[in-house]
């Protein structure tokens, strides 16, 4: 080991301790704390060898591999930043990233997942979840699958790097991986307009998915291969688009003409973005006003066959709105 990997290490484990701690601080993964562990044993550096930031002059590089010291510092201490990190890019249009890490805490840890569990992940990115999921299930029951062959192709070897061999997949997340099926857990970390039906058919029953889905979590329970059922999580959550088959619409939805209060509540753009193209903004102002202000834990999304809706408060109704 020469000096130059003697000092990124040690750079590396002080920053990692640190951010440990911080996401420690927020309780993200207090619901289930063995995920601590895989945080402060999984070396995120290793996963975004170079990543963009915004600068003066544009998206500046930030690299691992840079003969200035104080560069390589500034790498690694934004690498540990509890921050999302853009580390793809074509045409100034963002294809892939590494999450904020401690919203991938709270995530995985909303996933419950238990010892024994196989788990598919949609949007394999760098590769760093995967090898949070592999390091506390064993990487024979992880399977990673993303669309663009470069995307998982660097993450293999990023996690090789670590140490990690899940399955990585190249192909259309929104069909799953049926050789690797049944799954007991699907996590998606890129978003969709509708909760893919080939999920739900690669999945024992009482299995769970988590998915982005209208700036927030849903969080759906399977009943059989064509019904599931479940509550959005109280989380906001913002994803790069699932690129394939059930490519998500971009999420700007118009809220020209509505009062400015209605622009700047996060709560309502959920909503708007929920029942677009169902329901007219001004109406969804309406309702969201009349109805308490509602926050995201109080929608959710049934799926029965080809039929899937999103409703407020109760899957019967009154309020239910339908999705692709």
């Amino acid at each position: 080991m020469g000096a130059y990997d003697t000092e990124i290490d040690g750079l590396a484990a002080t920053a990692r301790a640190a951010l440990v701690r911080e996401i420690d601080a927020d309780g993200a993964w207090a619901g289930d704390p063995v995920w601590r562990e895989a945080f402060a044993a999984v070396p995120r550096h290793l996963f975004v060898p170079y990543y963009y930031v915004a600068g003066q002059r544009g998206q500046e590089r930030r690299w691992g591999q840079s003969i200035d010291p104080e560069a390589r510092q500034r790498w690694v201490r934004g690498a540990y930043a509890d921050a999302p990190l853009a580390t793809r890019l074509r045409d100034g249009e963002l294809l892939s990233s590494s999450s904020q890490p401690s919203l991938m805490a709270q995530m995985l840890a909303a996933l419950e997942v238990e010892e024994g569990h196989r788990v598919l992940e949609v949007g394999a990115g760098t590769g760093y979840n995967a090898a949070l999921l592999a390091h506390r299930l064993g990487d024979d029951l992880v399977t990673t699958i993303d669309l663009e062959p470069e995307i998982t192709e660097s993450a293999r070897q990023h996690l090789s790097a670590a140490g990690y061999h899940p399955v990585v997949v190249t192909g259309d997340g929104a069909r799953g991986v049926p050789e690797r099926a049944p799954f007991d857990r699907i996590i998606a970390t890129c978003a969709l307009p509708t909760v893919p039906r080939a999920w739900i058919a690669q999945c024992r029953p009482g299995a769970r998915i988590l998915t982005p889905l209208a700036t927030g979590l849903l969080a759906l329970t399977v009943r059989d291969a064509a019904h599931a059922e479940g509550r959005f999580l109280d989380t906001p959550a913002y994803f790069v688009p699932l690129r394939g088959e059930a490519r998500a619409e971009p999420e700007g939805v118009s809220l020209a003409g509505l009062p400015d209060r209605a622009r700047e509540q996060d709560l309502f753009r959920f909503l708007a973005a929920l029942v677009r193209g169902t329901l007219d903004p001004r109406e969804a102002y309406a309702l969201w006003e009349r109805e308490g202000e509602p926050g995201r834990d109080r929608y959710g999304v049934t799926v029965a066959g080809e039929r899937a809706w999103a409703w407020l408060d109760d899957p019967e109704g009154p309020y239910l709105w339908p999705l692709r």
